[in-house]
């Protein structure tokens, strides 16, 4: 039974003492399973996915692949923190509020103001009960 691609980069890797690119890693591998130009073209994205997948390979950044057992949690963990910058945070929280602000004011109603700066109580709310806005 031949080897999956992943089972050569698990090899290859094992015969490594440290990362390499994963373009030599995909050199090795479409050699050793005997892929031609047009079945490493399809088969390449597949492999990168799978490799991100699999619990045994790590990525290390700038394209550089390991074993993951040959790393600690420490440096390879990725903090999502750093992934987003503030940056984005703070110009998507102000776009919420706008939208807020945006769909509050479709609900707004203006209210009558005496000459004195006060809201004008309507007929309506001279029942004798605390209206919607008054503090009890």
């Amino acid at each position: 039974m031949p080897k999956s691609l992943l089972d050569h980069a698990y090899d290859y890797l094992c015969s490594k003492p440290q990362s390499v690119s994963f373009a030599e890693m995909w050199d090795y591998i479409k050699n050793a399973a005997g892929l031609t130009e047009e079945q490493a073209a399809d088969k390449v994205s597949h492999l990168y996915t799978n490799l991100m997948l699999d619990g045994r390979f790590v990525t290390l950044g700038e394209n550089q692949w390991d074993l993951r057992v040959r790393h600690t949690f420490d440096k390879v963990h990725i903090d999502m923190k750093d992934v987003y910058s503030d940056v984005e945070t703070v110009d998507d929280d102000l776009e919420d509020e706008e939208d807020e602000k945006e769909y509050n004011s479709a609900f707004e109603e203006e209210k009558p103001v005496s000459e004195d700066g006060d809201e004008e109580v309507s007929e309506e709310d001279t029942d004798g009960e605390p209206g919607e806005d008054e503090i009890l």
